[in-house]
């Protein structure tokens, strides 16, 4: 007879988190064992089949690690796991009251869905569950830190339930700004989702003060955009905490698109790529040129005062009202109605920098653009600088991607 070995190994999924924890002690778990045939005669020996198996210790080890204080309130339960997969997390504050929190998409930590209370002491329980259906579970207890004495102050340009053009950027504000070496950390707690999804992400300006997010297309008609600025109380800093949490979720409408040429002196208006409006324009005189580039309508003001005097002295300045001026740059580009220089537009650059168009054209445009549609202008003699306004689509979607500071 010919002797035969059948021989099976069952071995569960190995998926170490890269996450920063201490080291826990390991189930030894069962040695693996030969088993025998019952069935099979003693006279068979060497003959009867053979089948082996084994069991993979589980390693978990989670943090904050136990009988930690002054935890910041922005903490996430990390784990460090071998051998199985994390299954459940379970956070519950001093009452016993359960907190609510989500997994990351890639599975390294378990995020609260608020930041915690201060001066407050927490139990986390942390299961973990092999391919072959072991368990393991470890537990952590800790205490975080008291309200933070400088904070760092935030913004977010979305609001909830309204809706924006096809180029809004999400944009954060931080103030102070983020410094590079703080960057990764502050934005793995920026969070956003698109429905449909859509591939984004998220590039700083230089000086930290902002943080943009888009992706390498403007956003699709009807797309919704959820956000969590997820910095209340983590730390970003020199000392400093972000001072709350921020959220919205907001709506993207129709593709609304502005093309100014400066060759032509003309401003094409095209709604979901077909060309709905033509009108003649008035740019920046050669000693103060509009730059060229792509800008977004950040704000809309049906009336609204220039008053240059401050800057430039009563002699050199001017204060003038405005109607219908809708907001490109930090600097005051504007596009707005301009009733002086109708003579000049389609012919002749007068403004100060600005868009003019008429007052009738000036008036269409307010009543059908939204914050977020996009300003083209190209031609000019002064190029847009990034960061004077939101200028995310103003580079190549590779340039923006170096502007991350996650790999």
């Amino acid at each position: 007879m010919r002797r035969t070995l059948v021989a099976f190994m069952a071995t569960a999924v190995i998926t170490p988190l890269a996450l920063s924890g201490c080291g826990g002690d390991e189930d030894k778990g069962d040695k693996p064992h030969a088993w025998v045939d019952p069935s099979a005669s003693s006279s068979a020996g060497a003959n009867a089949p053979i089948v082996e198996s084994a069991t993979v210790p589980i390693s978990l080890a989670v943090t904050p690690a136990a009988g930690k204080t002054n935890v910041p309130v922005s903490t996430e339960i990390g784990f460090k796991v071998a051998g199985a997969k994390v299954t459940s997390v379970a956070l519950k504050d001093s009452a016993g009251a359960a907190v609510k929190g989500t997994l990351r998409a890639d599975g390294s930590s378990w995020v609260p869905s608020t930041p915690l209370k201060t001066k407050q002491t927490y139990a986390a329980s942390v299961t973990a569950t092999s391919e072959g259906g072991q368990t393991k579970t470890a537990t952590t207890k800790f205490t975080t830190m008291g309200a933070p004495g400088k904070k760092t102050g935030t913004g977010l340009y979305l609001f909830d339930g309204k809706t924006y053009g096809v180029a809004m950027p999400v944009v954060v504000e931080f103030s102070p700004g983020i410094k590079k070496a703080d960057r990764a950390a502050v934005e793995r707690r920026l969070f956003v989702t698109t429905s449909p999804a859509q591939p984004g992400v998220w590039s700083w300006t230089s000086t930290g003060t902002q943080a943009y997010y888009r992706g390498p297309e403007f956003w699709k008609s009807g797309t919704t955009i959820s956000v969590r600025v997820a910095v209340g109380g983590l730390p970003t800093g020199g000392g400093r905490y972000g001072d709350r949490d921020r959220s919205a979720t907001a709506k993207i409408g129709r593709d609304f698109e502005m093309k100014v040429d400066n060759a032509s002196k003309k401003m094409t208006v095209l709604r979901d790529g077909k060309t709905v409006k033509t009108m003649p324009v008035s740019l920046g005189k050669k000693s103060t040129p509009s730059s060229s580039g792509t800008m977004v309508v950040m704000d809309k003001l049906a009336e609204t005062v220039f008053d240059t005097t401050a800057e430039l002295g009563p002699v050199n300045g001017y204060r003038t009202e405005i109607q219908y001026a809708q907001r490109l740059t930090w600097s005051g580009q504007y596009i707005h109605s301009a009733p002086w220089s109708t003579g000049a537009q389609g012919s002749r650059n007068v403004s100060h920098g600005c868009v003019n168009v008429s007052p009738s054209n000036a008036r269409w445009l307010f009543e059908n653009t939204l914050i977020g549609d996009p300003v083209t202008v190209k031609g000019t003699e002064d190029k847009l600088d990034y960061g004077n306004g939101w200028t995310p689509w103003d580079v190549s979607w590779e340039e923006f991607k170096k502007g991350s500071a996650l790999k």
